[in-house]
């Protein structure tokens, strides 16, 4: 009975790791207040990162493009400012359309949004 206790004890910790990784955004109004600077390109060809905005925060899991907007900053994985030039962003985004196109277009950037 303890090795059964033991074991979802585990389980349950495993599940909260996964979901304390989940890409759980807020869009802050000022720079100053961003962990990162976020710029929208117009062709999918000229982004970083390709992002699909999922209905349910336990759709965005890991740091795979898939991205959960929160309503309060303190909720937030990352805290994100939208950018008006290309040159003041540290990661260039594409919203796609479907959840399986979403996904890192240059690698080396995948760090920005652990």
């Amino acid at each position: 009975m303890e090795k059964i206790k033991k074991i979802g004890l585990l389980i349950i910790i495993i599940m909260a790791c996964s979901v304390s990784n989940a890409q759980k955004i807020f869009s802050v109004d000022y720079e100053s207040q961003a962990d990162i600077k976020v710029f929208v390109v117009d062709y999918e060809s000229q982004a970083d990162l390709k992002v699909f905005k999922v209905k349910y925060e336990s759709q965005a899991v890991n740091n795979e493009g898939k991205w959960f907007f929160v309503k309060y900053a303190s909720q937030a994985k990352k805290k994100i400012s939208f950018v008006k030039y290309e040159s003041q962003a540290d990661l260039k985004i594409y919203f796609v359309d479907y959840e399986s196109q979403a996904g890192w277009r240059t690698s080396s950037k995948k760090s920005l949004m652990y």
